[in-house]
């Protein structure tokens, strides 16, 4: 394996090795902070701690965080690795340095989010953060599998990735909140986050597998090229057209 296979594999690993788990933990918070809310609200004692209430809120201000950073992630290296390879910063310099200033700015303005008090600075800078990212995945470097939408890996992370961006916003409304209307909000959109996730993982293992490895890619080339002569080519390869 090569230097740019490791950083292909970073965000997978970063994936599996951090954010799923935090993700069966928050999970797990939730369910027992929702039923000690309904103990509570019978009238019983409940057996639940009352801190795993703040708990799972910590934990899932880290999460929603740690999504957003492999998003960015993901969507950088994507885009990074094919313009260094097809000399985009010299045929198109002022597109390289747009992204870099949209992935410092994205990158600026989800940690700006975290130590944001008012509404308006949490719409704003969610807004800005969610932006960023569209922004990024809008590249023609990154590959969408937009014929295929509803498998897209790029589009469920997108998509979980602007749930999180939304809870981190909202946390302070779902607390101050007496009709509890923004409650089931995030109980609602996170459910739907859940299963998200879960296609992520179904998706991201797909992924990896249609990927070859850089000494891999010619060899493979070589062979799309040879089936491509013979009968129509059914070969899928996780990159933009003409390219590995």
């Amino acid at each position: 394996m090569e230097l740019k296979d490791f950083f292909a594999l970073l965000h997978p690993a970063l994936a599996v090795g951090f954010v799923f788990p935090l993700i069966g933990i928050v999970v797990n918070f939730a369910w027992q902070v929702r039923q000690r809310r309904l103990q509570t609200v019978s009238g019983g004692k409940s057996k639940i701690p009352p801190v795993v209430g703040k708990e799972h809120v910590q934990l899932g201000r880290i999460l929603s965080g740690a999504v957003v950073t492999i998003t960015l992630l993901g969507l950088a290296y994507s885009i990074f690795a094919k313009m260094l390879e097809s000399q985009v910063r010299t045929t198109e310099p002022l597109r390289f340095i747009f992204v870099i200033a949209i992935c410092v700015a994205t990158a600026s303005s989800v940690f700006i989010l975290y130590m944001a008090k008012t509404r308006a600075w949490r719409c704003i800078f969610a807004t800005l953060t969610g932006m960023g990212l569209i922004l990024l995945g809008s590249q023609p470097e990154v590959f969408r599998r937009g014929n295929e939408w509803y498998v897209s890996h790029y589009y469920y992370g997108i998509t979980v990735a602007m749930l999180m961006i939304f809870s981190l916003a909202i946390v302070q409304e779902i607390y101050q909140d007496r009709t509890n209307r923004w409650r089931m909000v995030h109980i609602f959109l996170n459910c739907i986050a859940v299963l998200l996730f879960i296609g992520q993982g179904i998706t991201g293992t797909r992924d990896l597998l249609e990927i070859p490895l850089s000494w891999q890619e010619s060899y493979i080339q070589q062979l799309y090229e040879q089936q491509c002569q013979t009968k129509p080519c059914t070969i899928h390869f996780n990159t933009p057209p003409g390219k590995l």
